[in-house]
C-alpha cells in the first residue's frame, strides 16, 4: 500500500510521463520519480523519445547529478515511484530494472505493468534482487497510468493504432445545415475539447472531401488562438484531389494518404510510428470506417438544437434492418458549458462486442 509520499510521487509521475513536449508514438510515455527513506523527492525523469534515457535512468542521472559532495549514497534504500514496469530489454538503451538496482534503490512503486513481452520482466527481476516491489495502486492512479499510453498499448495487441472518432451533431443528426455550414453547431465549451483531443492523439484524419470544403487547419490550440506544444500529424485520405491545409507556423507534418481503404491508412500511419488516430470527417469516411469495424472510440458532441434538414454525420452504413443495427455502449456522459451559458452534451461511446 502507498504511504501520502509515494501517493505524491505517483501523481508528479503521471504529470510528467505527460510531459507537452514529449512526442506521442511507437513508445510509451513514461514519468519516475526517487524519494529517499524519508519520502523526499531525490530528482524525477522522464522518457522523451526513441534513443533518450528512460524515465528511470533519467531520474538516477538527475539524482547523481544534484547530489552534493559526500551525499550520492542517498540513493541507498530509495523508492522508485514509476508509471510502467520498469524495462529488462537492452536497446539504445540498457535495461531500467538493472539501473534501479546497481543504484541501490530499496523499493519500487510500479503503477502498471508493462504489456511488451520484449521488454516486460522488471517486476521479476527487482524481487530476484531483493528489492520490494508495490503493485498496489490506488485505482485512479492505476486508471491514470493505463490511460497515458492506450495508443501504445492498443499497437501492441493490434497492429494498427487506436481510432477514436469525433461527431459534432444535433439533436436530430445533423452534422451540418443543408446549405453545408457547420459552424458553428456545438458551443466554445465543446469546441475548445476538440483541441484537448488532438493533443491526445498522434494523428487527425480526414477526408479529401472535408478538405476541400472546410480547408481545415487541424491544429491543436490553446482557448487564446495560440498552437500548443505538441501537435498532431495531419493526414488527408481519399484519391480526390484537395488544397494544401493551411500550416501556420508550428503546425504538425500533412501528409497525403492516397487510398480510400481505411485499413490501407491505418497500416501506413501505423507504420509511421503513430499510434492513436482522431477521426473528424467527413460522413463517407465516418461510414468507412465503422462499416469495417476500424473505430474504438467514439465522442459525439450533441447539440441541443433541431436542424429538420442536413448532412447526416455518416453515410450509408449498408444497414437495412434493424436487426443489423451497429449498437453502442455508452461509457460516459458530460455536460459541457460554454461561458455564454450553453451546453451541449458529450457521450463518450464504444462499438458494443458481438
Amino acid at each position: 500500500m502507498l504511504n501520502p509520499a509515494e501517493r505524491s510521487a505517483l501523481h508528479r509521475a503521471l504529470e510528467i510521463a505527460a510531459h507537452p513536449a514529449v512526442a506521442y508514438g511507437p513508445n510509451p510515455r513514461v514519468g519516475c520519480v526517487l524519494l529517499d527513506r524519508e519520502g523526499t523527492v531525490l530528482a524525477e525523469g522522464y522518457h522523451r523519445g526513441a534513443g533518450t534515457p528512460h524515465a528511470e535512468a533519467d531520474a538516477l542521472n538527475h539524482a547523481r547529478t544534484r547530489a552534493l559532495a559526500g551525499t550520492a549514497p542517498r540513493l541507498h534504500g530509495a523508492t522508485a515511484v514509476v508509471t510502467l514496469e520498469p524495462c529488462t530489454h537492452t536497446g539504445r538503451t540498457g535495461p531500467c530494472a538493472q539501473a534501479l538496482i546497481d543504484a541501490g534503490v530499496g523499493r519500487v512503486v510500479v503503477a502498471r505493468r508493462d504489456p511488451n513481452p520484449v521488454a516486460a520482466g522488471g517486476v521479476q527481476l527487482l524481487r530476484e534482487a531483493g528489492l520490494e516491489v508495490d503493485l498496489d495502486i490506488p485505482a485512479d492512479l492505476a486508471a491514470a497510468a493505463g490511460a497515458l499510453n492506450r495508443g501504445w498499448e492498443h499497437g501492441l495487441h493490434h497492429a494498427r493504432p487506436l481510432v477514436t472518432m469525433k461527431l459534432a451533431l444535433t439533436l436530430d443528426g445533423r452534422a451540418a445545415t443543408a446549405d453545408g455550414t457547420s459552424r458553428w453547431i456545438t458551443g466554445e465549451a465543446a469546441r475548445q475539447e476538440v483541441h484537448d483531443l488532438r493533443t491526445t492523439c498522434d494523428s487527425v484524419l480526414i477526408g479529401t472531401g472535408t478538405a476541400r470544403a472546410d480547408s481545415p487547419s487541424l491544429t491543436a490550440r490553446s482557448s487564446d488562438g495560440s498552437l500548443r506544444p505538441r501537435q498532431p500529424v495531419r493526414a488527408v485520405m481519399g484519391t480526390g484531389v484537395f488544397p494544401p491545409l493551411p500550416t501556420p507556423d508550428g503546425a504538425g507534418e500533412a501528409i497525403a494518404l492516397r487510398t480510400r481503404d481505411p485499413s490501407a491508412a491505418l497500416e501506413d500511419l501505423f507504420a509511421r510510428g503513430l499510434r492513436h488516430v482522431l477521426l473528424e470527417g467527413g460522413p463517407s469516411l465516418a461510414a468507412a470506417f465503422l462499416h469495417y469495424g476500424l473505430v474504438d472510440e467514439l465522442i459525439v458532441h450533441l447539440a441541443p438544437t433541431l436542424l429538420g434538414a442536413g448532412r447526416s454525420a455518416t453515410g450509408d452504413l449498408g444497414i437495412s434492418t434493424l436487426a443489423d443495427r451497429l449498437d453502442l455502449d455508452l461509457v460516459d456522459s458530460t455536460p459541457l458549458t460554454s461561458s455564454d451559458g450553453r451546453t451541449d452534451l458529450r457521450l463518450t461511446l464504444r462499438p458494443r462486442a458481438a
